[in-house]
Order: C-alpha cells, then structure tokens, then sequence
C-alpha cells in the first residue's frame, strides 16, 4: 500500500528496503499444488511499484532472482563478526544447522580468522520439529558458535543442542541474523545451560520489555549496512562491497 501511494504521487524511484523478507522460506515446491510465496510476494512488490528492493540475508539466495527489478542483497556477517573481533577463538567451531548453510558458516569462519568448521545432520519433520542426526566435523571439546539466518520456533537449535552435547561441547554461542523467537522458542532457549550467549540483529524488533529478550541475548544494530547502501544508491555509488553473494 506505500509502495502504490509512493507511485500515485508520481516519485521518481520506489525504494524498497525490507530487512527481513519472512516470505523467503516459502522458496519451492516441496509439496504439489501449493503457492511459492517468495516469488509470489516478490511480484506483487515489483506490481505495486517497487523499482528497487534492499533486503538482508535471504532464507535461500535463490529468492534474490525471484525479484524482477535490481535488488541488493545485504549482509550482517560483518555486524557478527565484528562482535567476536577482540575475543579469543583459539578451540572455537563455527557450527552450521544443516548442510545447505554449511557455505555461509564457512564464509562467517573466515571473517573470524579461519576457524574450523562443522554442520549438522538436519532432517525437518514440520514447522516446529527437527531430527537431527549427527554432527559432520570435529566439535568434541570445543567451544561451539551455532549461526543460522533465522531462528523462528528455535526447533533446529534445540536439536542440535542435544547432538553438541553428546559430543561433549559445554559452551556455545549461537549466532543469527533474523531473531524471531516465535511460539515456544523462548522457552526452549531458556532452558539450555550450554548456551551462555545469543547474539541476533535488529531486522526484527527486539524490545527489551518483551518476553523474547532473553538475559543473555545481545541485539546488534544492522542500521548502519542500510544505511551505506541507502548513501550508495542515492550517489550513484557501487554497493558491491555490501552483497551478501
């Protein structure tokens, strides 16, 4: 509906900045006859009078070419990573919670200096339930950080919990970009002693009088990566240093 007053107001260019594009997990057809909604909601933003999009970390990188006008992309892996700048990660594991982000891990573990690198065996049994079935790579002993793009009901987080702590991992870390903390999830965070920290940015409001505030979670401020890319396409400026891909 802004996009359409924007556009019936006759500006020049339509920029539509989403920092957290919740429709991307809806990425393919797993199933027959259902709606792709990216793509789906990718077309009515364009409809509407969207001629360029800015967006963060994408469910799947794919839903960046559902959108027909020039869109950017953007990444918080330089936000994360600065947080554990002065930190020592000598016995530390960057821990993927599946296969398919294993690529983004190992990009946030070389921003981290070339720790190693590790994922787990993930299999989705629904929207809240995951069986997972090991861990691929070396974790015993170590310190782990756990990165996803999103934590949504945290049913990956709590199951690859119980696989770190059967290989004997006491202390981990969990990293994201979009912290949603729906339904049970809260609860589920809370109730694991392993996690000493919760690091997430701010594409979804955290307030800190709201029950999905944790004590230990810490919320960082992407603002400032919108806000280059904003200067940048208003200047005419490349924003290639700012792409997550």
């Amino acid at each position: 509906m802004l996009l359409d007053a924007a556009r019936s107001a006759s500006a020049r260019r339509i920029h539509a900045v989403i920092p957290y594009f919740s429709y991307s997990r809806s990425d393919k057809k797993d199933e027959p006859h259902i709606c792709i909604t990216a793509r789906l909601m990718a077309d009515l933003i364009v409809a509407a009078g969207a001629s360029h999009v800015m967006t963060m970390t994408l469910h799947s990188p794919q839903v960046h070419g559902f959108f027909s006008v020039p869109t950017d992309h953007l990444t918080a892996a330089g936000v994360l990573a600065e947080h554990f700048k002065h930190r020592d990660l000598r016995d530390v594991v960057v821990v993927a919670p599946d296969i398919g982000h294993a690529k983004r891990a190992t990009h946030f573990a070389r921003a981290l200096g070339g720790v190693s690198v590790a994922a787990a065996n993930k299999q989705r049994i629904d929207d809240l339930t995951v069986q997972v079935e090991g861990i691929i790579g070396d974790v015993r002993g170590k310190r782990v950080i756990l990165i996803d793009d999103e934590v949504a009901a945290a049913g990956s987080i709590t199951g690859v919990m119980d696989v770190l702590r059967e290989e004997g991992v006491r202390e981990v870390t969990m990293v994201c970009t979009h912290g949603i903390f729906s339904g049970p999830a809260v609860e589920r965070l809370s109730g694991i002693p392993e996690l000493v920290e919760i690091v997430t940015t701010n594409t979804v409001p955290i307030l800190p009088e709201r029950r999905r505030r944790l004590p230990n979670m810490t919320v960082l401020s992407v603002a400032p990566v919108f806000g280059e890319a904003i200067r940048r396409n208003y200047l005419g400026l490349s924003v290639g240093p700012l792409f997550a891909y």
